[in-house]
């Protein structure tokens, strides 16, 4: 069944937009660029109305029990890296995988990270190519750019099933070169950059309906083989009004080589 939600695209200006994040040196205190919020139609994958291959698409679903009950104390990260490293080797075929960061996100005003609800790819050429010699240092991140390496992001409910703000993604082969638009992100002690996405009627949204802790998406955040990266945004839509637990979720960004 194909459901309606809303999402923030960005939106063209005439001048490099940014978040600025920290501003003034207080933590959580945010400067956003402007969004257009517009509503979607939503393919479901989960009743096969829309067929993911991650070769072509960038982003597929797959199920993925973990050992991991408690992602918020205890000494979790070298297991969960391990599973995630065995998830990518199976799913995209991946040689070696480095597991880098882990973000829990909680659909709560007073939680520390919330879902983010802007239509965005994590990095952009420039930012994913620093990133690398962050992670590897001068010497191996060249290295490994002499081969086929990847930043992969994967993203899993946690706690309960997801009832609302579900991850959705945009097919990238609707998605024109010129809907993207570089941003900045600007904290108080250094500077990255994401990819916008502008809107575009032909962009086709699918996303997995009520995805459970045994379930994971994978998505390209960026290929150096040119591999699409994928737009992608929580989605402003509610499955079942009577249910009120919050969306929790952890995302976990990979490097990897094939």
């Amino acid at each position: 069944m194909t459901q309606t939600g809303t999402v923030n695209y960005h939106v063209h200006k005439p001048f490099r937009q940014a978040f600025e994040i920290d501003v003034d040196g207080v933590a959580g205190n945010l400067i956003e660029p402007e969004f257009f919020a517009a509503k979607i139609a939503v393919k479901d994958q989960r009743n096969c109305e829309a067929v993911t291959d991650f070769a072509e698409d960038g982003f597929a679903f797959a199920n993925s029990p973990t050992a991991i009950l408690d992602f918020e104390g205890g000494n979790w990260q070298s297991l969960y890296d391990a599973e995630l490293a065995d998830l990518l080797k199976q799913e995209v075929g991946a040689k070696e995988v480095i597991t880098f960061d882990h973000t829990v996100r909680i659909d709560d005003p007073q939680a520390k990270r919330r879902p983010a609800r802007h239509v965005h790819s994590d990095y952009s050429r420039e930012g994913a190519e620093r990133r690398l010699v962050d992670i590897l240092g001068p010497g191996q991140a060249d290295e490994w750019a002499q081969g086929h390496y990847a930043f992969i992001n994967v993203w899993r409910p946690i706690a309960n099933p997801i009832n609302s703000a579900p991850l959705g993604f945009v097919r990238p082969s609707t998605v024109k070169d010129a809907d993207w638009i570089v941003i900045d992100l600007i904290y108080p002690d250094r500077k990255g950059q994401v990819m916008g996405l502008a809107k575009d009627d032909a962009h086709e949204w699918v996303y997995r309906s009520r995805m459970t802790p045994d379930e994971v998406a994978f998505f390209n955040i960026y290929d150096n083989s040119g591999r699409p990266c994928v737009g992608h945004s929580a989605i402003d839509l509610i499955e079942d009004p009577t249910v009120t637990t919050p969306r929790q979720s952890i995302e976990s960004r990979t490097l990897l080589r094939y």
